[in-house]
């Protein structure tokens, strides 16, 4: 395959290169010139940057396509013959407090990059599949209903947020482009994502349930993700696909089992208010209850290497104490 992404040098972005190099597959990566944007624009979730020249230039298999989103800087020809364009660009949503303003880069930082993505996509003679990165989020907090993607959306920030996001793709789809809305979960890597802050406390026997720990985490660790975007490339399928695990788990309960992983227990919770304390309204997310299953993943024939939180949890840490410093 011959893949564009938006957002490569993020965790996710990062992985995806990787696994698709490794596969024989070229990349396209789409960066910009120069310092990074201080909007935000160019992450996907993590706070790095797409830069051209930053790594990986010159190497076998990547070729880097510059961009500017806040310009409308796209070239459509460097899109020609793709297979699909996947973007994973987005300004972290737990990366700074949700202020008004940077409700508004969390918001610009998805829209623009979409918005000129779609608009090129749709000016293509044979338009690519446009793997569209999303969230559960869309789902609002929903306590113990199971959701699937024909569930309503909420009616909160981030559900207003990923609808702004995917309406962004119009243009692609209006073009006749199939387009997936990724809508992903939790993603449990090694290092760095969701659990970059949480894996030292719980390895210190520091961590425990957030909230009441009651709440439905529907999660996915990052080799899953990776293969569900890949799978969409592939699969006859377009508009939201739940990137999650087939066994959402209550918060409570992956915590144990991370900690279960850690030898190190995990009874130590965090109350609401001290959350909000800390991350201020980025507490409403972590205590959020969202039971969403993975409905166009499990009829398309999708495979998890790693089905039940005590398999994520495992691996998580496994990798993550080979991967570290010595």
């Amino acid at each position: 395959m011959d893949v564009a992404i938006a957002g490569s040098h993020g965790l996710i972005g990062s992985a995806l290169v990787a696994d698709l190099l490794a596969r024989g597959d070229t990349v396209r990566r789409l960066v910009r010139r120069g310092a990074a944007a201080s909007d935000g624009a160019g992450t996907d979730g993590t706070g790095a940057d797409d830069v051209a020249g930053t790594d990986g230039t010159g190497t076998p298999g990547i070729r880097d396509v510059l961009w500017d989103p806040r310009t409308g800087e796209l070239d459509p020809t460097a899109l020609e013959g793709v297979d699909a364009v996947v973007n994973l660009a987005g300004a972290g949503i737990g990366d700074h407090r949700w202020t008004a303003a940077y409700k508004q880069t969390l918001l610009g930082s998805r829209t623009t990059t979409t918005s000129l993505l779609a608009r090129t996509v749709a000016r293509l003679d044979d338009p690519p599949v446009l793997v569209n990165s999303s969230a559960v989020g869309a789902y609002g907090s929903r306590t113990d209903e199971v959701l699937t993607e024909a569930s309503t959306r909420g009616d909160d920030f981030l559900a207003g947020l990923v609808k702004a996001w995917e309406t962004a793709t119009t243009p692609a789809s209006d073009a006749g482009a199939r387009v997936v809305w990724l809508r992903s979960g939790l993603v449990l890597a090694p290092s760095g994502g969701a659990l970059g802050k949480l894996l030292p406390l719980l390895r210190l026997g520091l961590g425990g349930p957030l909230g009441s720990g009651r709440q439905w985490w529907s999660w996915i660790s990052l080799t899953d993700e990776v293969a569900a975007i890949r799978h969409v490339i592939g699969a006859d399928v377009a508009g939201p696909v739940n990137a999650v695990a087939p066994e959402p788990t209550t918060n409570r309960e992956l915590t144990r089992a991370l900690a279960q992983a850690l030898h190190r227990p995990a009874v130590l919770a965090v109350p609401r208010f001290a959350l909000r304390i800390a991350v201020g309204q980025f507490a409403d997310d972590l205590v959020a209850s969202q039971r969403v299953v993975p409905g166009v993943l499990s009829r398309t024939g999708f495979t998890w290497t790693h089905a039940s939180p005590q398999d994520a949890a495992r691996w998580v840490v496994e990798a993550n104490e080979v991967s570290a410093p010595r």
